[in-house]
């Protein structure tokens, strides 16, 4: 009696894990098809001397990439924009949120003044930026108005401020919505017994709140990472395809290796780029479940 018990306990399971594999088996084939075999194409170019011949190269197409001038610059230039947009990205909105969740005048004005411009187009924010910052623009008519000379912001040393208060700006209010969900969520009764104790504004953020809003805060810089890699288009458009060097990121060199049918430096570059984009997040979410561990238990 149990052992027929147990044949229908293994039967039923068996036909569960079918199942479920039926209604996973599409969005499988899915992520296969557009992902994951795109992605092994993609190494063994990196891999061969060209795709007619198909010889195995190995990592003569890395040497090459990492001797090349341009992808030096392309790379310096894309770490050091996001070096310093992310954190910023970070801090700033995270700041808004706890400003806007304290009880200030115009509360709605601000945070309305932070979304709006989720809802403008990209070509209509790169518009604006030109308008400011064009060597006649507004930005060097008020400098000129207190004694500073114009300065042409974009085919100078300053272009990465230009490009990285664009990113901010484009940024800073999707990212202080999470954060403001993430601190909406923190339990009230943690909050109350820290005040009763005792607790000041400066103890309550970083003993409190900041446990608490590890996994957003993991998000928010993931989330701002892929951007600070996808302001491409931005500086395309404020600057076509060969921009002053400050400004000339990984997507440039990547984009004219492609029409230049240099499939093999691309699909390197791609590799290096991925390699660099996993470390990072991986380094994040260990992080992230050393300092939130004993939150979320």
């Amino acid at each position: 009696m149990k052992l027929k018990q147990r044949m229908e306990n293994l039967n039923r399971r068996t036909r569960e894990s079918i199942h479920g594999a039926m209604w996973l088996a599409p969005s499988l084939l899915g992520v296969a098809a557009f992902y994951i075999v795109p992605f092994f194409i993609v190494v063994y170019y990196a891999l061969i001397d060209n795709p007619l011949m198909g010889n195995f190269v190995f990592f003569d197409n890395f040497v090459r990439l990492f001797q090349n001038q341009a992808f030096k610059l392309a790379a310096s230039n894309t770490w050091r924009f996001a070096i310093v947009s992310v954190p910023l990205a970070v801090v700033l909105s995270l700041m808004i949120a706890l400003m806007l969740e304290a009880r200030i005048p115009l509360k709605s004005q601000f945070r309305t003044f932070f979304l709006s411009p989720l809802m403008v187009p990209v070509a209509s924010v790169v518009l604006i930026w030109q308008v400011l910052f064009h060597p006649n623009g507004a930005v060097n008519e008020a400098m000129q108005l207190f004694g500073f000379s114009g300065i042409d912001w974009m085919q100078s040393a300053h272009n990465q401020i230009v490009v990285v208060l664009l990113f901010l700006w484009k940024n800073l209010g999707f990212n202080m919505i999470l954060f403001m969900a993430s601190l909406s969520n923190i339990p009230k009764e943690i909050l109350e017994t820290a005040d009763t104790e005792g607790a000041g504004p400066i103890r309550k953020l970083f003993y409190i709140k900041m446990r608490y809003l590890s996994p957003t805060l993991l998000f928010v810089t993931i989330f701002s990472l892929i951007n600070s890699f996808k302001v491409f288009r931005e500086i395309y458009l404020l600057t076509g395809d060969y921009p002053y060097e400050g400004l000339y990121m990984l997507q440039h060199f990547m984009n004219n290796i492609f029409r230049a049918l240099d499939y093999q430096r691309l699909a390197a570059a791609a590799v290096v780029m991925t390699i660099a984009m996993v470390i990072i997040i991986a380094t994040l979410f260990i992080a992230e479940d050393r300092f939130g561990k004993d939150v979320e238990e």
